[in-house]
């Protein structure tokens, strides 16, 4: 089993367990505590500060992914003073945004006429895209030491918890709106200071170099170069993914980005394997670029798209067969306002599918970001905005919620079309083989005959009858026709040894 194979294991353990508490914390505890204009405000100042703090990093995030290892292989740690040079910068550019949201104020707070929560806790952004962005700086060289697996614990399960004990604390009278989007304004303070424990007690890091060195003299324009472009194509990424909760905030207002939060959530559990993978394959594929291992990048990129896409149609099928449930559940929980979740059933399934492009084509982008080429990174991100945001405004405007549905699912089809044809004009790369054609059609029609079976007036009674129905014959299909070898072996191992193990004491 290959590093990335056995990291992401772990990773996906650790992510999987986050998105599990989050959706307790999402989907049970913030509708039975807070309104949906709370909520919506919660997510505004997640998305509002996931957007600032990459903005804040200048473009350093990129630089260490790719120029870590230089630095490492001919200073050493002890002399490697990227992290001293790049932590600079970071708070070069939370300094401009903090200037910059002075000297508009007045201006952010009119446009905020429609959330007039988020008007008046707007300055709790700040603090929280602080720690956020010093996270990421920190996470970034974590990634280069194949540190991904402890990074994905503390961003996708430890900050999670963190919240649920604040919920949990509102509900029980300890805190009122005010002190809890205070300290939620600091949620990754404590996973930052665990992660510059764990950087600092290793080996291939270290913040003591405050010199500039031959290599930074050396490489100086290269990186800057390839920071402007990196950072402009990965900054206007995840605009074009966040923007629609901004246009939401201010076009409808913060209760109708409530309801896009949960269904965004909802579909981003098929991100789980996505974002572990993500973690683990950089610094490989970087390393795969640097010894012109092209064989090894085929092979990542071939089996990140079978196993993805393996676990991307099940994950689908759970979500699309249980939807209806999940808002009868929502509507029952939220007794005290009226329930009105009806409307997330279309959203999930249309951004379900978007997130089943995007999990199809692999580690696509990571390719490409490693690579000589990645200025067109850039260019497909910049294709991105630019696609997303009018489009992003006039269904908003004119198709509401659902309409965004749509947006995504186009904006991100396009976008993955253009990188999977880049690879393959370029560097004649083609990971599909008839098995995952074949793979596709055979579940979705297993779950559209799942999907006609009637249904029973218990909504629990429904979710365990079809999910288990749908996961044996899912199952079934992955062992029949194969598309995913490693993922097949991996779960008729863990069956054997853990399930029938259990089973035969």
């Amino acid at each position: 089993m290959g590093i990335i194979q056995k990291q992401g294991i772990k990773s996906s353990i650790f992510i999987m367990i986050g998105f599990v508490i989050g959706a307790v914390n999402l989907l049970v505890l913030f509708p039975m505590f807070f309104s949906k204009n709370d909520q919506g405000l919660v997510r505004a100042m997640i998305d509002i500060g996931a957007t600032l703090s990459v903005f804040c990093t200048l473009g350093t995030l990129p630089v260490v992914y790719k120029f870590f290892p230089f630095y490492n292989h001919y200073l050493g740690p002890k002399k490697n003073e990227l992290p001293f040079l790049t932590l600079i910068i970071n708070l070069i550019g939370f300094g401009l945004l903090m200037w910059f949201g002075w000297l508009n104020k007045d201006f952010i707070i009119r446009n905020l006429g429609k959330s007039p929560s988020l008007a008046t806790y707007f300055n709790y952004v700040y603090p929280y895209t602080f720690f956020l962005m010093i996270f990421y700086w920190l996470e970034a060289f974590a990634w280069g030491l194949q540190k991904g697996v402890f990074t994905n614990f503390l961003r996708e399960t430890a900050v999670r918890i963190l919240t649920t004990v604040l919920i949990l604390a509102v509900g029980l009278k300890w805190l009122n709106l005010d002190q809890f989007i205070l300290l939620f304004s600091g949620i990754y303070v404590i996973p930052t200071l665990l992660l510059i424990y764990n950087l600092s007690t290793s080996e291939g890091w270290s913040f003591k170099s405050f010199k500039i060195s031959s290599v930074t003299k050396r490489l100086k324009w290269k990186m800057l170069n390839f920071a402007l472009f990196v950072f402009a194509g990965q900054f206007f990424n995840l605009l074009a993914r966040t923007n629609d909760t901004a246009m939401i905030v201010v076009i409808k207002g913060l209760s109708d980005a409530s309801i896009f939060a949960i269904a965004t959530y909802v579909a981003a559990i098929m991100e789980i394997p996505q974002r572990s993978l993500n973690a683990i394959s950089i610094p490989v594929l970087a390393k795969s670029w640097k010894d012109k291992d092209f064989a090894n990048i085929k092979h990542v990129y071939h089996k990140s798209v079978s196993n993805l896409l393996a676990i991307g149609l099940l994950l689908f099928g759970l979500i699309w067969l249980n939807i209806e449930n999940l808002v009868a559940f929502l509507n029952w929980i939220s007794n005290n306002e009226g329930g009105g979740y009806e409307a997330l059933a279309p959203i999930v399934f249309i951004m379900g599918l978007a997130k089943l492009i995007d999990l199809a084509t692999g580690v696509n982008g990571q390719i490409i970001g490693t690579s000589n080429f990645w200025k067109f990174d850039f260019f497909t991100n910049l294709f991105y905005i630019v696609l997303s945001i009018p489009l992003n405004y006039y269904l908003i405007s004119n198709y509401s919620l659902i309409g965004l549905a749509f947006s995504n699912l186009a904006a991100l089809t396009l976008y993955n079309s253009m990188r999977f044809l880049f690879l393959y004009k370029k560097f004649n790369l083609q990971p599909y083989t008839l098995q995952h054609g074949l793979f596709l059609i055979i579940s979705i029609a297993l779950m559209f005959l799942i999907y006609i079976i009637p249904s029973t007036s218990n909504f629990v009674l429904n979710i365990a009858i079809k999910s288990i129905i749908y996961t044996l014959g899912f199952y079934g299909l992955l062992v029949w026709i194969n598309p995913a070898p490693e993922l097949k072996e991996l779960v008729q191992g863990f069956l054997k040894n853990k399930i029938f193990g259990f089973l035969r004491r």
